[in-house]
């Protein structure tokens, strides 16, 4: 089976991760810290915060940009859930905005009819969380220009787009957001095994989050309330959680993110090869604007209706028997059981359940060799006929 993603673990980074099982600290030692620093001074931007999990990255920006009971926050249904699911978990109230039929990403057309309709009735979101999908990069300069028009905050979800880029800026700069997110999952762009980190050029963002991912306690004696100035002393000073990023983890990461340029040149040499490879199908294959790079985290095509002879479920089933492992990228969050039962239903977003019905990921991962792909093109070719 080609899988849709793979880890590249080389002997560097299994010699770093050495190092650090062989040193003083497994966590909460200097590896951390050196992770966050080279992925800000990467992107560009001043801050980050890493964490055990982009999930946890998302959460503890919700609540370091004040979101809680009362407030709304806005995404895509064409997301993983925990895109959504960050709001909840402070207790907010989560809504969706339809994806662009060509991107796949935030529509602004839709999101500015649906800002202008809640300001008529008192229900602006506070959070609006723009997801990068498959590697690209959202429109991010229009939803920065409503964000100031509305005065909601805007955290990136670029959990598939590190290495990305839009006019030239990094994806994660945040030069059109208050937060941005990368998640280091292992079939990510680079990998630290688990882990997330949320980015910012907000120093104080970056203190809160910071204090957030490790109990909502501080040592720092600036921040203290009641400190005597001994050496033990500590203080809780909000209600925070373990979401702390470790040292073996980090150092994994460090070594990863030096390839992350060839990296990210394999997966557009790939895409390109596919977009050479599909054309003539009865797909629809990935549309990249003007001016975006995408990182290429997925590949995803979509079944053309009324072209294509076979069903979404025949031809995704094929492929798996024939040794191709695709993917579906994603089922439309706001028809999960869970949030059906937040009383969302179909037909409420139906660019994104369309593309729900017709998507279909393809293997594409820097170690996928040309032969390989050739196979997937073949197999698909053979489905499609």
């Amino acid at each position: 089976m080609i899988p849709y993603g793979r880890h590249d673990v080389t002997e560097a980074d299994v010699d770093a991760v050495v190092q650090v099982l062989r040193s003083d600290f497994l966590t909460q030692g200097p590896a951390v810290p050196r992770f966050e620093q080279a992925v800000a001074a990467h992107v560009g931007v001043k801050h980050g915060v890493a964490v055990n999990s982009a999930t946890s990255a998302l959460h503890i920006a919700c609540m370091a940009l004040g979101l809680g009971r009362g407030d709304r926050l806005w995404t895509v249904p064409n997301t993983f859930v925990a895109s959504a699911n960050c709001g909840l978990y402070c207790a907010a109230d989560v809504d969706f905005v339809d994806i662009d039929p060509d991107t796949w990403n935030l529509s602004v057309p839709r999101l500015a009819e649906k800002l202008a309709w809640a300001q008529e009735r008192g229900a602006l979101p506070k959070v609006v969380v723009p997801v990068h999908f498959a590697g690209q990069p959202t429109e991010q300069e229009a939803i920065w220009a409503l964000a100031q028009q509305y005065g909601f905050k805007v955290l990136e979800d670029a959990s598939h787009a590190i290495g990305a880029a839009r006019n030239g800026e990094p994806a994660g700069s945040c030069r059109w957001s208050d937060i941005t997110v990368f998640s280091f999952h292992p079939v990510k762009i680079v990998t630290s095994g688990e882990g997330g980190m949320a980015l910012t050029n907000d120093a104080a963002l970056a203190e809160s989050m910071a204090m957030l991912r490790t109990h909502g306690i501080t040592r720092d004696p600036r921040r203290w309330q009641e400190g005597d100035g001994a050496a033990w002393h500590y203080e809780q000073q909000l209600l925070g959680f373990n979401y702390r990023m470790i040292d073996i983890q980090a150092a994994l990461g460090v070594s990863q993110l030096q390839r992350l340029d060839a990296y990210v040149a394999r997966r557009n040499a790939l895409a390109r090869r596919y977009d050479v490879a599909l054309e003539g199908l009865p797909l629809q294959l990935p549309t990249v604007l003007a001016g975006n790079r995408s990182a290429f985290h997925l590949y995803v095509v979509r079944l053309k209706p009324g072209i294509a002879k076979k069903t979404h479920r025949l031809v995704f089933d094929e492929l798996r028997r024939r040794g191709v492992g695709v993917n579906l990228h994603y089922t439309p969050v706001h028809l999960q059981p869970y949030y059906r039962g937040l009383g969302f239903l179909p037909g409420q977003y139906p660019e994104a359940e369309r593309y729900g019905c017709e998507a279909i990921t393809l293997p594409l991962y820097p170690n996928l060799t040309d032969a390989m792909q050739d196979e997937v093109v073949a197999a698909l070719q053979q489905t499609l006929a």
